[in-house]
């Protein structure tokens, strides 16, 4: 069992930043400032109502507190009132790489500098890390839920590699009731993917010279939810609109985390 240790803390724009370790897996929970940072009983029986929690997972060669990560969460926090975590993936950020990620982020390299496909490197090399990080992000959830003013429904929310973890961690735990995913190639994800029965915003680049339009839309054509939504962008791989998607997570997210407080409706 992991023991979770918060390491250091600060507040900023309404926002309470905590790094914690998971045993010796790094990650940063973000919550509503006013949220108590001790987790005994007696502050748990003080906090005020459980708010949700948004599990984040952040894309290949980044880390937690890349900027993807900390615009989502803050939007996540200050918008909505969430709390909002995420981990490092294996051999990103604060964890070591080992033999094996080297020799996969070389083949990598040299696919690209060859102008040759991405999948069959990245598809495997993510899945390997997705194995590793699903039983992670699922005694994160068991801790955090543990703690004072967090509390359900969770949500879940990554693209690239964080689709990689998405998909097999939603489709594996009943307490994600909602995922916005994208950017990933279908073929180790398809068989998750259908297990997946909640609702769902998946993002596509038309243009992707990375990952083609057939095989993001083959993933999203293969999920098993009957609340879907499909969001195509305009460009290549990188002119993904980050403040556009983050701002339609977090009303979709709010629509079905918070259904109360969802003013969307006609």
């Amino acid at each position: 069992m992991h023991s979770l240790a918060f390491t250091a803390e600060s507040a900023a724009n309404g926002v309470l930043i905590r790094d914690f370790t998971l045993g010796d897996i790094p990650g940063v929970l973000w919550s509503p400032a006013a949220t108590p940072a001790s987790s005994s009983p007696a502050s748990r029986a003080s906090s005020p109502s459980p708010a949700p929690l948004v599990l984040l997972g952040h894309g290949g060669g980044t880390h937690k507190k890349h900027r993807a990560m900390t615009g989502r969460a803050h939007r996540l926090v200050t918008g909505s009132g969430f709390h909002v975590a995420v981990l490092d993936a294996p051999g990103h950020g604060d964890r070591p790489r080992g033999e094996r990620d080297e020799r996969d982020i070389a083949a990598l390299r040299e696919a690209r500098a060859a102008g040759a496909p991405e999948g069959p490197v990245v598809v495997p090399y993510n899945a390997r890390l997705a194995e590793i990080a699903v039983p992670e992000y699922r005694a994160l959830l068991d801790a955090l839920l543990e703690l004072p003013g967090i509390g359900g429904p969770v949500g879940y929310a990554g693209v690239g590699l964080g689709t990689a973890i998405g998909v097999p961690l939603v489709a594996a735990e009943p307490r994600i009731r909602a995922a916005v995913l994208g950017l990933h190639w279908p073929d180790a994800l398809t068989e998750a993917a259908r297990r997946i029965t909640v609702p769902v915003e998946y993002a596509v680049q038309w243009d992707d010279e990375r990952i083609p339009r057939e095989a993001c839309l083959a993933l999203f054509d293969a999920f098993g939810s009957r609340e879907k939504s499909l969001h195509a962008n305009a460009g290549r791989h990188v002119d993904f609109p980050r403040h556009v998607e983050a701002d339609s997570a977090a009303r979709f997210l709010g629509r079905h985390l918070r259904p109360e407080a969802d003013t969307t409706a006609a």
